[in-house]
C-alpha cells in the first residue's frame, strides 16, 4: 500500500508538476483547488502528506492550515507549503504553525521528492 499525498493549489500546472514528480512512486493522489476541497479530501482520506499553496481563492493554504491543526485527527499529517513570496515573515508564520517544510514557486518535481524523501519513506513503484 503506498502513500496517500494531496496536493491543494488553485493552479492546475502546479497540480499537474506535484502529481508528475510523483508519478514513479508508490503513491495515491488527491487534488482540491482551494483550501475548502482541501480539507474536505483530508478529512476523507487522511493523506500522509499535503503539499498546500499558500495563495488560493476561497480559502488561503494558510486558513486550511490552522482548520487542520485543529482537527484532532488531521493535525498531525505533515505539511509542505508551496509559497510564491519567499518574504521571511510569511515563513515564520507558516514554520510556527508547524508546517514541515516550505518551498518557494517555481520548483522542480525533483526538489519537492527531496523534500517529500525527508518525511515519508517513499519506494518507487515495482
Amino acid at each position: 500500500m503506498g502513500y496517500k499525498i494531496l496536493t491543494v493549489d488553485d493552479s492546475k500546472t502546479i497540480r499537474m508538476i506535484v502529481k508528475k514528480a510523483f508519478a514513479s512512486y508508490n503513491c495515491t493522489m488527491f487534488e482540491g483547488e482551494n483550501g475548502v476541497e482541501g480539507l474536505a479530501i483530508a478529512a476523507k482520506e487522511k493523506p500522509d502528506l499535503i503539499i498546500l499553496d499558500i495563495t488560493m481563492p476561497v480559502m488561503t493554504g494558510t486558513e486550511m492550515l490552522e482548520k487542520l491543526k485543529t482537527e484532532k485527527e488531521l493535525k498531525d499529517i505533515p505539511v509542505i507549503m508551496l509559497t510564491a513570496e519567499s518574504g521571511k515573515d510569511n515563513v515564520m508564520k507558516i514554520v510556527k504553525m508547524g508546517v514541515k517544510d516550505y518551498m518557494v514557486k517555481p520548483f522542480k518535481g525533483e526538489q519537492l521528492i527531496e523534500r517529500a524523501k525527508g518525511i515519508l519513506k517513499l519506494k518507487p513503484k515495482d
